[in-house]
C-alpha cells in the first residue's frame, strides 16, 4: 500500500505538471473469477496497481481529469500494458469523485448465468458523485453495488428498520443511504419477497459517525457452478481503502427455562432436531444462551427424563428463529389441563413454548438491570407488580403474558403482587436484590401454584430470575402468599416438601390453611435444637411459601415443624453444601 501511494504521489506531480486538471478515484477489486483473484492495473500504459487482490480496494486518490485515459487489466504475472486482459477508456470530469468497481468474470460461458439476463462479462461500474464522507456528519452514508454475478434481483432490509435497496439486479448501484451509526442485521431477500431471507449480515456502523463508505455484494450464491469462486457475502470498501467484511450469521442465540410446575415433568429431557439438548433438565433451572440453527424449521422435542430417544417425545414444537436474533423459550403449563386447576382468566395451561423473542444477554446501560416478566403461574390470575415506592412495572398481566423489557437502576427493590388493578390489596412480596446486576439482564417468571393441594400437590408459588448464565436466582419471599379473589382457599391443612430437596443454601416450605389460624413454623437440629422460625403469627386461610435461609449452618439433616390450630406435622430435609 505504501509502495501504491508514493506511486500515486508520483502521478499527481506527473500529471499535474501538464494539465492541473484532477478528479478523486477509488478502485475497488470485485471480481470473484478465480483467474482473476489477483491482478495488474494500468493507467494510460503505466503500471497503476501490482497483484491487485479480490476484494481489496486503493484509498481515493488524484487521478488525471479532462482527457481520456485508459485503465488496463492484467493478470498478477504481467510484465506489460501489452499483457492487458481488458481495457476500458474513461473520461473523469475535474472536481468529480468516482468509485471504479472492477467485477464479473473473463469468460462468461464457463460460469453461471445470471437470472435476470444481465451481461455478467468483466467490466468496471463507475459509482459518480462518490463521496469521502458524510454529507450529515451525524450519519454514515454509503451507497451499495449488486456484483453477485449468479444472484437473482434482491432486496437488503435492515431488520426492524427498513428497506435500504429495493429490487436490484445485477451491476445496480443505489444513490447513497444515510443511516445512524449503529449496528444492523441486514437480510438479504429476493426482491419480490420480503419474507424468504438467502442471508444475514450484521453491520457494525457504530464507529463510523460522519463517513461514507461503498457497500458491495461479492462472490458465488452457488460456488460449485462458478469454478469453485469464492461464496457470496456482503462488505464495505472505506475512503482509505480498507475493507470490512460484514459478518454472516446462520445462527440464533437461544436460552431455554424450564418452568412447567407439572410433577409429571419434573425432570425432563430436551431434544433439539432429533439429537439430545438437555438430559435431566429440571424444573425451575435454565440453560445459559446458546447458538441455535437459525433461519431453518427446528423441531424441540420435550421427553421425560428416562427417555432413550427422541421417539420418546411427549411434545414437539416446531420454531423458526431468525439469523442473529436472540430468544428465551420457556416451557411451562401441564401435561393433562384436564387434572389441574383452570386458569381463572380462562387461559389455556396445557404444557407449550412460551416464546420471548428480541431477548437481552446483557442491559443496554451500564447502571442499570433490564428484565422481562412472565407470568408462569397456572392458577393465578392476572396480577400488577409494583416495585415498593417506586412504580408499578406490570400491569394486568395473565398467565402466558411477557412483557416488554423494563429498565430499572440496579438496586435492592421489594415487589408487591396485587390482583390487576387493585394496588391495595397485596398477594405476595418478594425481595428482588438487583444491586449487583447493573448492566445485566434477566427473565423473571412467576412459577408453581397458588393452591398447591388443587394441583397435585405441585411445587408452591414463587418468583424467580433466570439470568443469561443460566444461573437462576430466587427473589425469596417478604411476605407469605396468600390467596386471591376466585381462587378457592385449601380444604385441609398441609405440609409440604420442602424444595429444592437437598439444598444449599436455601429452600422454601410451603403450607396451606383450610382456616384463619395461629402458625408456627420451625427448622430444628438432629438433635432437638431450634434453628430458625420462620412463621409466629395468625394466618388467614391460604396457600403459603416461606424461604430458609441456611447459609449460616453445617451440612446434615434439619427437621421443619408446623403447628396450626389442632393440626401438627414434621417433615425432614437435607442441607448438602
Amino acid at each position: 500500500m505504501k509502495v501504491m501511494i508514493r506511486f500515486f504521489t508520483l502521478l499527481f506531480l506527473l500529471t499535474t505538471a501538464i494539465n492541473a486538471q484532477t478528479a478523486r478515484l477509488q478502485v475497488i477489486h470485485n471480481s470473484a473469477d478465480p483467474a482473476a483473484a489477483s491482478v495488474d492495473i494500468y493507467l494510460n500504459g503505466e503500471i497503476l496497481l501490482n497483484n491487485f487482490g479480490f476484494r481489496t480496494a486503493t484509498p481515493f486518490i488524484d487521478a488525471p481529469a479532462g482527457q481520456v485515459i485508459n485503465i488496463g487489466v492484467a493478470p498478477g504475472t504481467s510484465t506489460s500494458a501489452a499483457d492487458t486482459l481488458k481495457n476500458f477508456q474513461l473520461t473523469l470530469q475535474p472536481g468529480q469523485k468516482y468509485v471504479a468497481v472492477a467485477n464479473g468474470v473473463l469468460n462468461p460461458s464457463s460460469f453461471a448465468a445470471n437470472p435476470d439476463g444481465r451481461s455478467t462479462a468483466f467490466t468496471l461500474f463507475i459509482k459518480t458523485m462518490a463521496q469521502e464522507a458524510a454529507a450529515d456528519p451525524t450519519k454514515v452514508e454509503f451507497f451499495v453495488v449488486h456484483g453477485s454475478s449468479d444472484a437473482p434481483s434482491v432486496d437488503v432490509v435492515a431488520r426492524r428498520v427498513a428497506t435500504l435497496v429495493d429490487n436490484a439486479a445485477y451491476g445496480d448501484i443505489t444513490g447513497y443511504i444515510p443511516v445512524p451509526a449503529a449496528n444492523y442485521l441486514l437480510d438479504v431477500t429476493p426482491g419480490n419477497d420480503n419474507n424468504t431471507i438467502v442471508a444475514t449480515f450484521e453491520a457494525d456502523l457504530t464507529g463510523l459517525t460522519g463517513g461514507a463508505a461503498a457497500v458491495f455484494a461479492s462472490g458465488f450464491l452457488n460456488p460449485a457452478e462458478n469454478q469453485s469462486g469464492q461464496a457470496f457475502g456482503i462488505f464495505a470498501a472505506l475512503p482509505n481503502g480498507d475493507v470490512v467484511a460484514f459478518s454472516p450469521k446462520t445462527t440464533s442465540r437461544l436460552q431455554v427455562i424450564h418452568n412447567a410446575a407439572d410433577p409429571a415433568a419434573a425432570s425432563v429431557d430436551i431434544y433439539l432436531n432429533g439429537d439430545i439438548l438437555l438430559n435431566n433438565f429440571g424444573f425451575r433451572t435454565a440453560t445459559g444462551f446458546i447458538d441455535a440453527p437459525a433461519n431453518q424449521i427446528i423441531n424441540i422435542g420435550v421427553a421425560g427424563s428416562t427417555s432413550a430417544s427422541a421417539a420418546d417425545t411427549l411434545k414437539n414444537f416446531s420454531l423458526k428463529l431468525l439469523p442473529g436474533d436472540t430468544y428465551v423459550a420457556i416451557a411451562n403449563g401441564v401435561l393433562n389441563p384436564s387434572a389441574f386447576a383452570v386458569n381463572p382468566d380462562n387461559r389455556n395451561t396445557a404444557f407449550t413454548l412460551f416464546i420471548k423473542t428480541l431477548a437481552r444477554e446483557q442491559g443496554e446501560s451500564s447502571s442499570n438491570v433490564d428484565f422481562a416478566v412472565v407470568h408462569g403461574s397456572t392458577d393465578a390470575p392476572a396480577v400488577d407488580v409494583i416495585a415498593r415506592g417506586v412504580a408499578t412495572l406490570v400491569q394486568g398481566a395473565a398467565y402466558s403474558d411477557i412483557t416488554e423489557y423494563i429498565s430499572v437502576p440496579a438496586s435492592d427493590y421489594t415487589l408487591d403482587l396485587t390482583p390487576a388493578g387493585v394496588p391495595s390489596t397485596v398477594v405476595a412480596s418478594f425481595s428482588a436484590p438487583l444491586s449487583t446486576l447493573g448492566g445485566g439482564a434477566a427473565i423473571v417468571f412467576a412459577s408453581g401454584f397458588f393452591t398447591p393441594s388443587a394441583n397435585q400437590n405441585g411445587q408452591a408459588f414463587g418468583l424467580y430470575a433466570a439470568l443469561p448464565d443460566g444461573t437462576v436466582l430466587t427473589l425469596n419471599p417478604v411476605t407469605s402468599i396468600k390467596e386471591v379473589g376466585g381462587i378457592n382457599a385449601p380444604s385441609n391443612y398441609e405440609l409440604g416438601q420442602n424444595y429444592p430437596n437437598p439444598f444449599n443454601p436455601s429452600t422454601s416450605i410451603r403450607f396451606a390453611l383450610p382456616a384463619k389460624s395461629f402458625v408456627s413454623l420451625k427448622v430444628f437440629n438432629v438433635i432437638g435444637q431450634e434453628v430458625a422460625t420462620l412463621v409466629n403469627d395468625e394466618l388467614n386461610a391460604g396457600a403459603y411459601s416461606y424461604n430458609f435461609d441456611a447459609k449460616g449452618l453445617t451440612s446434615g439433616i434439619y427437621f421443619y415443624k408446623l403447628t396450626a390450630g389442632n393440626f401438627t406435622e414434621t417433615r425432614k430435609m437435607n442441607l448438602l453444601k
